[in-house]
């Protein structure tokens, strides 16, 4: 099994490490990871890491994403969502289209976020998770996060109104928090009733592929048509293809003058006509240096002389 990256239509009733855990057999690889964990009863866009691509996770991680979200108004819940406990109920027939859309001018921007007990934040080293478990409740500190936009998909008013919320947003946003404060900030109190990721970065929904899918293509020997090279994987970033010499001096990890682009850049060089992942690279002290290498000078010359 080549190493790249399989874009997962996570289903609902089964956690982001379970679906790792999945691919693990039918992969056949003991290297796998993901770029953002989706909870249990969400759906949708799951970026997974196979082989060298896992080292891919931390410059996939940090685009934007985007989530279709159904928020219940009026009721409150120990997680936030519909897997909790309910802790509060009240009315929210008072809450028009026109009030939501009002509260929500005041969540788009720079916001902080104090995390739900359940998540997997670390607090002391464990997860909040595992603390909310044995009843636990620990202080946890207010976090920035990015809302670039939140669109008003429907809405439903009654006594228990509902809202669809289509939410553009950064990394480590929780929506379910998102849901939770609305509701504080119209004063009858609100969960998150379903939640569904349909972009990870520069992944989309359309992208994704059910996992039902995924273990018949493997099934069939398949599997390598679902699987994005790690080239293909990176076309979120920016990326220079560099010629031969180029392409050896940087699997050596060698620096290259500064490219002038901020953040991670993906330097590729193509062999047989396709485009090879060497390294991403970075600005730093007025060079660009290696942050992730994944060819071998050898494996170059091995490529070139076929």
């Amino acid at each position: 099994m080549s190493d790249g990256v399989l874009v997962v239509d996570k289903p609902a009733a089964m956690g982001s490490t379970d679906v790792v855990r999945v691919l693990r057999r039918v992969t056949r690889q003991r290297r796998v990871g993901h770029t953002g964990t989706l909870d249990p009863d969400a759906t949708g866009v799951l970026v997974v890491c196979l082989g060298r691509a896992t080292r891919l996770v931390r410059f996939l991680q940090e685009g934007r994403k985007a989530y279709l979200a159904r928020v219940a108004f009026g009721v409150e819940t120990t997680t936030q969502d519909a897997s909790g406990r309910i802790v509060a109920e009240r009315s929210a027939d008072d809450v028009t289209e026109g009030r939501l859309r009002q509260a929500l001018t005041g969540f788009v921007g720079d916001i902080e976020q104090v995390p739900p007990m359940v998540s997997a934040v670390k607090v002391g080293g464990e997860r909040l998770y595992d603390k909310a478990r044995r009843g636990e409740v620990v202080r946890r500190e207010p976090r920035t996060v990015t809302i670039h936009d939140i669109v008003v998909e429907s809405f439903e008013p009654g006594e228990r109104a509902h809202a669809s919320l289509l939410v553009t947003c950064s990394s480590g946003t929780y929506i379910r928090t998102l849901a939770h404060d609305l509701g504080g900030a119209l004063g009858c109190g609100a969960s998150l009733a379903r939640l569904r990721r349909l972009t990870n970065g520069a992944f989309t929904v359309h992208d994704a592929h059910a996992l039902t899918e995924i273990q018949e293509a493997a099934e069939h020997g398949e599997l390598h048509r679902l699987v994005l090279t790690m080239a293909e994987a990176v076309r979120g970033l920016p990326s220079v293809e560099v010629d031969a010499e180029t392409a050896r001096a940087v699997a050596t990890g060698r620096g290259l003058p500064p490219t002038g682009i901020p953040g991670p850049i993906a330097l590729l060089h193509r062999v047989g006509g396709e485009p090879t992942l060497v390294a991403i690279y970075a600005d730093a002290d007025g060079h660009a240096r290696a942050q992730a290498v994944f060819v071998q000078p050898a494996d170059l010359q091995r490529s070139e002389s076929r």
